[in-house]
């Protein structure tokens, strides 16, 4: 897993984009057999995208994306990964924490003291590094970024112009959110579109759509409703007006759109996981031997405000700081011994 924020062009200050393979090579434990069959995750792909700058060279933008073609299209990195300078006289007699290895490439590493296959220039000194060949044709490439305001590229490329006599002019026949949603007052935050059936943008999606999408019934079963997410629409000169260069991106033969989290999701969020933000606060509660407890309600009211936030799972957590800052601060020490969290709490229509 890296992020592509911190890459830039090769010989100015930065990362260069074959950090990512000595990452991969690193939490391999440095065996290239298994780095070769491995799989490299680029986050944030969009903001390495072409930036127009009135003076001087785009160095994190389309630099970075012509250092990728080579990686992604296959071909053999020399890596050199060097041992800890010094690490065996730094640390204290008889301690052997010198001998452990490290899975951070840029703070070099130790070695394990035999060589792995595919090195070449092994040296046996401390103070030198060993150098992998590492070829990248059988390693999986996956990039993902938030692509902000790409959808209103894809609508802008597929909408009909109103301007002029005859012109067709675009019909109320797309579903507003408060209307066609029970959850909700607050806007649609993952940007997809309700259309009602046989309608003039129905039909234009349908057209523009690379797979076929059912109708899906709303939840009233008066009418059906079709969601649609303008990302289904991407095609690679959206990309390319987005920022990314052509060579790029015809070596990235697949794309997917992902909508954004429900409330269903975020309720799953809250509680699933082993490290769940519940379970954190329940044992954050448990040290000082008071009871924490949450309703079902409760969770579906703290996933709604969440959601409202637009900022996906990571405003439950600030969700649950507002319910329960004051609380950490007050019951610990206390006679209090249970808390509940129902619904009139999520709400803020009571203390907890």
């Amino acid at each position: 897993m890296s992020d592509c924020t911190p890459f830039t062009q090769a010989g100015y200050i930065g990362e260069d984009a074959e950090i990512c393979v000595q990452r991969l090579l690193a939490a391999a434990n440095y065996d290239v057999a298994a780095a070769e069959r491995g799989i490299i995750c680029l986050d944030e792909i969009d903001k390495i995208s072409t930036a127009k700058v009135s003076h001087g060279k785009d160095v994190g933008g389309e630099g970075v994306q012509q250092a990728l073609l080579k990686i992604i299209e296959g071909t053999t990195l020399q890596i050199q990964a060097k041992h800890e300078k010094s690490s065996s006289n730094r640390s204290a007699p008889g301690s052997t924490s010198g001998n452990y290895p490290t899975n951070s490439p840029l703070s070099g590493g130790n070695m394990p003291p035999t060589s792995s296959s595919g090195s070449g220039n092994t040296s046996t000194g401390s103070s030198k590094a060993e150098t992998y060949n590492v070829r990248t044709d059988n390693i999986l490439f996956i990039f993902a970024g938030a692509f902000v305001g790409l959808h209103k590229l894809v609508l802008n490329r597929i909408a009909k112009g109103s301007i002029g006599f005859g012109s067709p002019i675009r019909s109320s026949s797309i579903a507003s959110p408060s209307s066609s949603s029970k959850s909700n007052t607050h806007p649609n935050q993952d940007h997809t579109i309700r259309i009602k059936p046989n309608s003039p943008e129905s039909a234009l999606f349908e057209k523009h759509l690379p797979f076929f999408h059912p109708l899906s019934p709303s939840p009233d079963g008066s009418d059906a409703i079709r969601e649609l997410n303008p990302l289904d629409l991407v095609e690679p000169t959206d990309l390319q007006s987005y920022g990314l260069i052509p060579e790029l991106i015809g070596r990235i033969p697949v794309s997917a759109a992902l909508s954004a989290l429900d409330e269903d999701a975020l309720v799953r969020v809250l509680t699933e996981p082993r490290n769940s933000i519940i379970k954190q606060y329940v044992q954050l509660f448990a040290l000082s031997g008071i009871e924490l407890h949450f309703t079902a309600p409760a969770l579906r009211a703290i996933a709604q405000s969440a959601l409202g936030m637009g900022t996906g799972a990571r405003g439950l957590r600030t969700c649950c700081e507002r319910l329960l800052t004051e609380t950490m601060f007050e019951a610990p020490g206390s006679s209090i011994k249970f808390v509940l969290v129902n619904g009139k709490v999520a709400r803020k229509e009571c203390a907890p």
